[in-house]
């Protein structure tokens, strides 16, 4: 399928690593220019070499997205070499903490990086999508907006936060030609949830070897219908069909990429 992307300038936070790294390479080997942001300048230039490497178009931008200067920067430079058609927000911010441990200025500087931030990007590169009748607008958000774990509370808040706005901003857009939507992964198998698990798995009795750590942890943190850790690839595609034309009639929604995640206890 041609999701016919070319043509297409897209923006994709937080895509040094992890869930934008893997957006952004799909959304380039689509055809789309692709716009590598992140704070640490060799990480970012490396996805881009990569992407380039394969055939496609990338160029970078550094900056950090928790600040009024800092996302204008970003802004200004992402649309350098044109306008952005297509803004993914997925940069956020995470810190496993209990309640007694999130203090205010925790949950205060969650909703900055993982609110607040994507608000930055809406407001700098929307209104240029608005005046040129097309573009999409995808947030990563997170089950964890609709059945929040015990743990972490003010992460969980700030993913419901971001599907809210995702929604708003869909209203707002009526009849310009530009989509809302957001994409709500499960327990996504990145580095950073690999080493998680692998961390608490001992403890909790799942095993010492990753073989041993994985189907015990799925059982008892995700328990899904495909049985499994989702892939990186999977939430890209799921962001690659909403940028497409495929989905001009899909605003406002909200697409679980999951496995069918049924969380019942904790």
């Amino acid at each position: 399928m041609n999701l016919n992307l070319e043509g297409k300038r897209a923006l994709v936070t937080g895509s040094s690593a992890g869930l934008g790294k893997a957006t952004a390479k799909m959304l380039a080997a689509e055809g789309a220019a692709v716009v590598i942001h992140g704070r640490d300048k060799d990480r970012t230039e490396h996805v881009a070499a990569g992407i380039r490497r394969a055939g496609g178009t990338a160029t970078t931008v550094l900056g950090d997205l928790a600040t009024d200067e800092g996302a204008a920067a970003v802004a200004q430079a992402a649309t350098t070499d044109g306008p952005v058609d297509i803004l993914v927000n997925n940069a956020g911010f995470y810190r496993h903490l209990t309640w007694a441990e999130a203090s205010p200025t925790e949950w205060a500087e969650a909703y900055n990086v993982n609110v607040v931030s994507g608000v930055r990007m809406i407001r700098h590169l929307v209104p240029a999508m608005r005046e040129r009748g097309w573009g999409r607008v995808v947030t990563i958000g997170g089950g964890l907006a609709s059945q929040p774990m015990n743990t972490h509370p003010q992460y969980n808040a700030t993913l419901a936060a971001r599907h809210n706005l995702a929604v708003s901003l869909a209203r707002d857009l009526k009849g310009t030609g530009v989509t809302s939507n957001v994409v709500s992964p499960g327990a996504i198998l990145v580095e950073a949830t690999k080493e998680f698990v692998t961390a608490i798995g001992p403890a909790r009795g799942w095993g010492e070897t990753w073989e041993e750590v994985q189907p015990n942890a799925v059982e008892a943190l995700i328990p899904n219908d495909r049985g499994r850790f989702g892939k990186p690839d999977e939430i890209a595609a799921a962001v690659a069909y909403l940028c497409s034309d495929y989905a001009e009639y899909v605003s406002g929604a909200t697409i679980r990429v999951d496995g069918g995640l049924i969380r019942s206890a904790f």
